[in-house]
């Protein structure tokens, strides 16, 4: 299948460039000259996709609309941050997205993969029929994590009425050496999140929606889990009320990785 796109990032002397790139419409690649201080290692790439929101499209981002086929390559050492813009389902749209990423035992890799409900402003609440993401990790050629996300409309209950108030869905995935004590971070952040939650729900002075019963339900909700050998990936879901509260989990809990980045992501 023919590609919308390919990057391939190398290093060359001492730092990452970007050696090959090329893109046709509807995507494109912005490539800053300067996302952050000088002497840091990080290529950023910025990817549009010209059209507005999403009426019907399969994605497809390889790493080793209409349809789009996207492949990034990165050499050894260096280091890429892929900022994609944001899914934005309208009204009984469906859509469709893999991506599929192909690592070596001492690489590194974060992925942040979520989707709001629609267009709020336009009465559009989680009123699309159909998302699905799906993700694939491989180490060595070797299935490491494989998953897919689906949301569908169905004959019994709407997406809306399964996410009750909830408006955004997330995912993060941290594996390798260079996110290790990251994970470690997040997965005792996001045990003492939930515990404080469960065990005080009022505690913290968080915004809270009502259930029907009139109880009051977090903000943000999480989990985490460990997966591969000897757990050397996390993986976080993540469901919210609004995207700010998102913006804020992920600000925090990713502020780590800006001495690598040069910028602190989400911020």
């Amino acid at each position: 299948m023919e590609k919308s796109g390919k990057i391939v990032v190398e290093k060359v002397g001492e730092k990452s460039r970007v050696t090959r790139c090329f893109s046709k419409y509807p995507l494109k690649f912005i490539i800053p000259t300067k996302a952050g201080p000088s002497d840091i290692d990080a290529v950023w790439i910025y990817t549009l996709t010209y059209g507005g929101g999403i009426v019907s499209v399969y994605k497809s981002v390889a790493f080793n609309c209409s349809q789009q086929i996207m492949e990034a390559n990165i050499g050894s050492d260096a280091l890429l941050v892929i900022i994609p813009d944001p899914v934005t389902c309208f009204s009984t749209a469906r859509y469709s997205q893999k991506q599929v990423f192909r690592i070596l035992s001492d690489s590194s890799l974060l992925v942040v993969d979520w989707i709001t409900s629609g267009r709020h402003e336009s009465g559009e609440k989680w009123d699309f029929s159909l998302y699905k993401s799906t993700n694939h990790i491989y180490l060595d050629n070797k299935p490491l994590f494989l998953d897919t996300v689906l949301l569908e409309n169905g004959n019994v209950t709407s997406i809306a009425e399964r996410m009750q108030d909830y408006q955004v869905i997330a995912m993060v995935i941290l594996l390798g050496p260079k996110l290790q004590d990251i994970q470690n971070q997040v997965q005792e952040d996001v045990k003492k999140m939930m515990s404080e939650q469960l065990h005080a729900p009022s505690a913290g002075g968080r915004s809270k929606a009502c259930n029907g019963d009139g109880s009051a339900k977090p903000s943000l909700i999480a989990s985490c889990n460990s997966f591969g050998p000897k757990g050397i990936g996390v993986v976080v879901r993540i469901a919210a009320t609004t995207t700010e509260a998102v913006y804020r989990f992920l600000h925090c809990q990713l502020a780590g990785m800006e001495p690598m980045l040069g910028l602190c992501p989400y911020q």
